[in-house]
């Protein structure tokens, strides 16, 4: 359980570089954010702090204990705006290497997210009880 607990910290943490860090230039409409994501990517300009605040939210909810309902929609949606950047880009400008960092990005979110998963399921074995992966029922 140590080895998956601490491999699950290491994405977990990446994820919160990743995508907490990269928050604040949003929320505050930094000019290189603006840059990127009104005048490059063709976003309106009011996208740019909600995605930034979005974002930090989604951050929050995956380091907060507890509420895996909560959980679940934080990754989905860093998923989604991963998978968004992803598309956005390649339908602007091609697929060009530089995309490839966006894909490494979406493989951390889902490493964390899988290891979320494995760890739920150990500390239910460890507890006795069932773990079924249905967070709905958590």
């Amino acid at each position: 359980m140590k080895k998956t607990k601490i491999i699950y910290w290491i994405f977990t943490v990446l994820v919160l570089l990743i995508m907490g860090v990269g928050a604040f230039p949003s929320i505050i409409k930094s000019a290189s954010s603006v840059q990127l994501i009104h005048e490059q990517l063709g976003y309106p300009e009011y996208f740019v702090p909600f995605t930034g605040v979005a974002k930090l939210l989604g951050c929050i909810a995956l380091v907060i204990p507890g509420y895996p309902r909560i959980k679940e929609w934080a990754y989905a949606g860093l998923a989604f705006d991963m998978i968004g950047a992803i598309y956005s880009s390649i339908s602007l400008g091609g697929f060009t290497p530089g995309i490839l960092i966006l894909f490494v990005f979406l493989g951390i979110i889902a490493g964390s997210y899988i290891y979320y998963h494995k760890l739920r399921k150990l500390n239910a074995a460890s507890n006795g009880t069932s773990y079924s992966g249905n967070t709905a029922l958590a």
